[in-house]
C-alpha cells in the first residue's frame, strides 16, 4: 500500500508534453489541502516556511519536528492525494528516525535541503546521509533532493549539476535546484538525468514554460501562503476600518 502510493506519485513525474509539468501546489494546513485537492491537483506538496508559520513559528528549522510532523499529518489526512513533505534538513534526526515519522504521517514523498543555518553542507556527506535516508526509505517514498547553490553557492549550472549527480546516485529520485534561473534550466535537466523541480515565482516564468525549459515538476512554495495570508490581512483591514474599534 505504502510503496505503491510512493510509485504512483513517482509515475506522475512522468511528463509525455515538455510544457505539461507536474504542477504540485504547496500547502499548509488542513483546509488549504483540501481546497487544493477539490481544485483537482493530482497531488500536494507542503511548505515548511508556510506550516512554521501557521504554527507560529519562523522559518528555518525553528518549529519543534513533533509540531512540524503531526502538521503534515493533518495535511496528508485531509488531502485525499498523494502528499510530499518539505522537512528542511530533517530537524537533526537521524535518517531511520526521519522515515518512521513520514511513513507514519502518510506522506509519498519528501524534500530535504542540502543547507542548514545558511550555509551550504558538504556535498559528499550530504549525499552519505541521502543514501541513509534512501535505504530506510526503501520503495516507499519519493525522495526530492533540494539543491541550495543558488541561494549560497557559487549559483552556476555546473555546480548544481555536480551536487545533483551525487544526491541522485545516493538516491535521489527528483532533484530541486531552488531558485535556478530559468535560463539554465535546460543545462540542469539534461545534465542529471532525473526529474527536475523547479520553483514557481510570482512575475517569472508559468508552469507550462519551465516545463519547456525542462522541469518535471513545478511547486510554489511558500508563495500560495503568501497570497492567502495578504488576502487575510487586506480582509481583517477592511473589517477593522469599518468596525474596529473606535
Amino acid at each position: 500500500m505504502v510503496a505503491t502510493r510512493a510509485g504512483e506519485f513517482l509515475a506522475l513525474h512522468q511528463r509525455t508534453e515538455p510544457g505539461d509539468p507536474l504542477v504540485i501546489p504547496n500547502v499548509w494546513d488542513a483546509v488549504s489541502a483540501h481546497a487544493f485537492a477539490e481544485a483537482g491537483f493530482p497531488a500536494l506538496a507542503t511548505s515548511s516556511a508556510a506550516v512554521a508559520a501557521v504554527l507560529g513559528y519562523d522559518d528555518g528549522e525553528h518549529t519543534p519536528a513533533d509540531e512540524m510532523f503531526a502538521a503534515i499529518k493533518r495535511i496528508v489526512r485531509s488531502a485525499g492525494v498523494p502528499v510530499t513533505a518539505d522537512i528542511e534538513a530533517g530537524y537533526g534526526l537521524a535518517p531511520a528516525e526521519i522515515v518512521e515519522r513520514l511513513l507514519d504521517a502518510g506522506v509519498a514523498g519528501c524534500n530535504l535541503e542540502d543547507s542548514a543555518a545558511g550555509r551550504l553542507k558538504d556535498a559528499g556527506q550530504h549525499a552519505e546521509w541521502l543514501s541513509e535516508v534512501g535505504v530506510a526509505a526503501g520503495d516507499r517514498l519519493v525522495l526530492n533532493a533540494r539543491i541550495d547553490t543558488f541561494l549560497y553557492g557559487d549559483r552556476s549550472a555546473e555546480s548544481a549539476v555536480k551536487r545533483a549527480r551525487l544526491y541522485v546516485d545516493a538516491g535521489a529520485d527528483v532533484v530541486y535546484p531552488i531558485l535556478a534561473p530559468e535560463e539554465v534550466l535546460p543545462d540542469l535537466a539534461n545534465g542529471v538525468g532525473k526529474p527536475l523541480n523547479a520553483l514557481y515565482r510570482p512575475g517569472g516564468a508559468s508552469p507550462s514554460r519551465l516545463g519547456s525549459l525542462g522541469a518535471a515538476r513545478v511547486t510554489f512554495g511558500g508563495g500560495l501562503y503568501q497570497q492567502a495570508a495578504a488576502d487575510v490581512t487586506d480582509l481583517a483591514r477592511k473589517i477593522g476600518r469599518a468596525y474596529g474599534a473606535r
